[in-house]
């Protein structure tokens, strides 16, 4: 039988690690009211009652992430409580099966919300332009191609008995 930490090291809790820049936006009240109902789902997640197993990580007693969860509240900005939050939601989630279902759940939705992380702001201007500009974020697998711009040399000769 292998140990939480093994688990953990093969990825084998089954839950992505909550990015630190997720969880400290959502505390700092990004993504508006969407924003709120996130973080409030996660607080009532950690909340519920630990039904952990009897292991534990390296000889120490799992955190059920609601100490660390506070601490991130009265400090949104500290990369280090989010970091904290975010490792201790993964060590609940390798030793309770429930917290992990939900977690993954939850962190399925939330990672769909726009918290600003990653904004782009496209601004053109000057020069001269031919075609139709494309502007976004995170293309993959898109081919876009423009016709050639048109030259006066591209035109066609007009005929001269018909002018």
């Amino acid at each position: 039988m292998s140990t939480v930490s093994e688990r953990m090291d093969t990825g084998g809790c089954g839950v992505d690690p909550v990015s630190v820049g997720l969880l400290a936006a959502l505390a700092g009240g990004a993504g508006g009211e969407v924003g709120r109902q996130a973080w409030a789902g996660l607080s009532s997640l950690v909340r519920r009652p630990f039904q952990h197993s009897q292991e534990a990580v390296g000889g120490s007693a799992v955190s059920s992430g609601e100490a660390e969860l506070t601490r991130l509240e009265h400090a949104p900005a500290d990369p280090a409580r989010a970091q904290a939050l975010s490792t201790a939601l993964a060590l609940r989630a390798a030793v309770d099966a429930d917290f992990q279902s939900r977690l993954q759940r939850w962190h399925e939705q939330a990672r769909l919300m726009r918290t600003g992380d990653g904004d782009v702001h496209n601004e053109i201007s000057g020069g001269t332009f031919h075609g139709s500009p494309v502007q976004g974020r995170d293309y993959s697998g898109v081919s876009i191609t423009n016709p050639p711009p048109i030259s006066p040399n591209s035109l066609p000769a007009k005929d001269p008995g018909h002018g």
